[in-house]
Order: structure tokens, then C-alpha cells, then sequence
């Protein structure tokens, strides 16, 4: 399988770039870190170190047990990574650094693929649409928060318990999950698999959700114009337009990442 990999931070000072992408002969991994406002001083390590660490521990665990499901494979990087710092920080904390996960995997004449959280995996089949996987919980409950904050002034008393509000629904029954000190969230990834024989050349595609703006949020393009662009131009393209949208409708950059993998059956 090759792998042509992309990320560009925010650029917004002071802030790592708080994605992750890696890549191992058979699968490739998108980290999407998240933090909110106080987490340094829940967690010294910070969100960068969090989504770097659990990226690591995922192709560790992927070139070594590729005969355990993806879930499987994301609750024990995550318990990795909780155990990591445990000692020093408060990790069960609500805000404390978490993360949205992307997995691509070859298994057989399979891709086997995960997303929890707001990523996106979209695999590029011969015969019809492109296949998008995504978990769209996090988003739907946002949404469904917008006009509350909408009506109160900002940094207020009133929207910070609508913030408190809406966290509480995360990694909850009913709520939206995602990687963070809980091991069990990993059992409510989206999962599934393609046979490679449906893909075509352009293959398949990760995207962090500052990356899938050029579908989701600026409405660029569709996913299959996706494919073309990375068939034609490669995933820094797909960045670059992004940023562009960004700075065109006056709007905070984030963090932006695509792991482009084709040739699957290559080493």
C-alpha cells in the first residue's frame, strides 16, 4: 500500500499542529485531537502530545496484531495512552485532551476501515458513488446547540453552562464518543470493510474534519471531486483550497490532514 500523507497546522501562535498521520506497510491511522479552553491545566502534556502518543500506539499495535479488529485495537491504544499519564494528570477530567480516530487497514483481499468522532474515511468504488464512512453524532448534537448560544452573549455565565451542557453529552449513551480515557468508547466506532476489488486506482482517502471542509463546511466541491483532485493534484491541493475558503469567508483555520493510499495491493 502507498501512502501520500499531508497535514498543515492552523498556524495559530503558540499551538502545535494537534493532528496526527502514520502510516505502516498494511494500514494507516489519522489522529484529530481536540481540546477545550482550561485543558492545560488538566493535562500537562496538552493535545498535541495526546493525539501523537495515541497515533503511535495504533501502528505499534497494527503491525503487531493484525489478526484483531480495528476496535479492539483502538480500545488498547487508548488504555496505552491513558495509562500513560494517569499518574500525572486528570484524565477522566470532561476536558481533558482527546481525539477523533481514522483507520484504514488491509486485511486479505479486504480495507477494513473505523472512524469515531469527525473524521472521515472515503474509499473510491469502480461501480458507483464514492463509499464516505463518518460518524456524524458530534456534529448533530452541536448543531442542535446553536441556537441556544446563538441567544446569549458569548463568554457569559449562561453560554458556559450551555458549553458544560453539551460536553456532558460526550462518551455518554445517547451522546457522541470519542478517543480519550475510556477504553470502551472504541466499541461505538463506525466499522466495516470493502472488498479491493470494488475500489478504483484513486483508492481511498482519511481526512481530518479541518481537511473534509472542502465538502462539509465550504462546499467546494462533492467527494467525488474530491477523488479527482487527489488523483490529480494530491492531498497538499485539497488543503490548499481549504485555506484559501477559510481566509475567504474570514474564518479560523484548523488543522488539516489526509492520508491519500492506493496501490493496495503493493507493498
Amino acid at each position: 500500500m502507498r501512502v501520500a500523507m499531508a497535514s498543515a497546522a492552523a498556524g495559530r501562535a503558540g499551538r502545535a499542529n494537534e493532528d496526527f498521520i502514520g502510516a505502516v506497510p498494511a494500514a494507516a491511522v489519522l489522529v484529530d485531537g481536540a481540546g477545550i479552553p482550561g485543558t492545560e491545566s488538566i493535562c500537562r502534556h496538552g493535545v498535541a502530545w495526546y493525539a501523537s502518543r495515541l497515533g503511535g500506539n495504533l501502528l505499534s499495535l497494527l503491525s503487531l496484531a493484525q489478526d484483531r479488529s480495528l476496535p479492539a485495537v483502538l480500545a488498547d491504544a487508548i488504555e496505552q495512552v491513558t495509562d500513560g499519564h494517569r499518574d500525572t494528570c486528570d484524565v477522566a477530567n470532561r476536558i481533558s485532551p482527546s481525539a477523533t480516530v481514522a483507520i484504514l487497514r488491509l486485511s486479505d483481499d479486504l480495507i477494513e476501515y473505523l472512524v469515531l468522532g469527525d473524521a472521515y474515511v472515503v474509499l473510491d468504488k469502480a461501480d458507483s458513488a464514492p463509499l464516505v464512512v463518518s460518524d456524524p453524532r458530534e456534529v448533530v448534537i452541536s448543531r442542535s446547540y446553536e441556537p441556544a448560544l446563538e441567544a446569549v452573549a458569548e463568554g457569559s455565565d449562561e453560554y458556559h453552562r450551555i458549553l458544560s451542557d453539551l460536553r456532558s453529552n460526550r462518551n455518554q449513551p445517547g451522546g457522541f464518543w470519542v478517543a480519550k480515557d475510556d477504553p470502551r468508547a472504541a466499541d461505538e466506532a463506525v466499522t466495516g470493510s470493502c472488498p479491493i476489488s470494488e475500489l478504483t486506482d484513486v483508492g481511498a482517502v482519511l481526512l481530518s474534519n479541518g481537511a473534509s471542509g472542502i465538502v462539509d463546511r465550504f462546499g467546494l466541491t462533492d467527494w467525488p471531486g474530491v477523488m479527482t483532485v487527489l488523483a490529480s493534484s494530491g492531498p497538499e491541493e485539497i488543503i490548499r483550497r481549504v485555506r484559501q475558503a477559510e481566509a475567504h469567508h474570514a474564518v479560523a483555520a484548523d488543522d488539516a490532514t489526509i492520508a491519500h493510499c492506493t496501490a493496495f495491493g503493493q507493498a
